[in-house]
């Protein structure tokens, strides 16, 4: 089992490099901001006081100090609506209330700017956007919808995608005859089956994760591939008993391996199947995707 568990790896995580580019730092100036923009400034109240002195620990998920935990805490407050649409983000006011440096937060600003949250203009400032322009397929702002206000839309979304994207992705996966990652899910079964039987759901969500990834690569699909970061996030972020893959169950495990097997013997439809008795929720949930209307 040793040699198996060096094979798993972590869920697919878009990584922005955190890094500015030559000239993008002035992009965020520290310029104060004209009085009239000032009226609807955000309040801190509801941020993180100690996140300056906090953040020269271990850093969070995101494994960047101080870079990283600006970005989390700011990305949390939009997302939340602690800081609305259009409302100004200050430089300034952000490196005195998070005693971090004007470097700090102007990255933590351009990677939340990629992530479609705010927008830096000449003479307007740097704001907050609409929701309708965040970049919802991001992983980071898939975590901070999953547990802040939005949560339940967000966890009921994530389960329409993954009933969207997954079925299709095991029925193309079959045709592919890629025995070096069929080798790897039957892996990731056992892995699965052993954690599931030592009591270690971190381990078995970890190869319940990679398993997915990894189906979804297999079907040879470019555009699927690129969306199996949202299938890991959603993974990550589930919390609720939605689909079988919540929790660690003798059900969940002889799905996965009945996916494996019919990925091994090129059955397209049975793939297909059991993911979709897979993703089907549990009987004390209400279903996730409802059955076609009929006409």
């Amino acid at each position: 089992m040793s040699t198996l568990a060096h094979t798993m790896m972590t869920a697919a995580r878009s990584a922005d490099s955190g890094l500015a580019g030559p000239g993008e730092l002035d992009r965020y100036p520290y310029a104060e901001a004209p009085a009239t923009d000032r009226v609807g400034a955000p309040s801190w109240d509801g941020a993180d006081p100690e996140l300056g002195r906090v953040g020269r620990r271990t850093a969070g998920n995101r494994g960047r100090g101080l870079h990283g935990q600006l970005v989390q805490q700011l990305g949390q407050m939009i997302v939340s609506g602690d800081l609305g649409a259009d409302r100004p983000l200050v430089p300034e006011e952000i490196g005195q209330r998070f005693e971090v440096s004007r470097t700090v937060v102007r990255e933590s600003l351009r990677v939340l700017e990629a992530k479609g949250l705010v927008s830096a203009r000449p003479n307007v400032g740097t704001r907050v956007r609409p929701v309708s322009d965040w970049n919802l397929l991001d992983p980071d702002i898939i975590e901070w919808r999953a547990f802040g206000p939005q949560r339940d839309d967000q966890r009921r979304e994530l389960s329409e995608l993954r009933w969207t994207i997954e079925p299709l992705a095991a029925r193309l996966a079959a045709g592919h005859g890629r025995e070096d990652v069929q080798q790897r899910l039957a892996d990731m079964v056992e892995i699965m089956g052993h954690a599931m039987g030592q009591g270690d759901a971190l381990t078995f969500s970890r190869a319940d994760a990679e398993f997915h990834s990894l189906l979804i690569q297999l079907a040879g699909n470019r555009m699927l591939e690129h969306l199996s970061g949202i299938v890991s996030a959603a993974l990550q972020v589930s919390g609720s008993p939605v689909t079988g893959c919540d929790r660690p169950t003798e059900t969940s495990l002889a799905h996965h391996g009945r996916i494996a097997d019919a990925l091994a013997t090129g059955d397209g439809t049975a793939a297909e199947v059991a993911m979709r008795q897979l993703l089907t929720v549990h009987p004390e949930v209400e279903r996730v995707v409802p059955a076609p209307r009929e006409h």
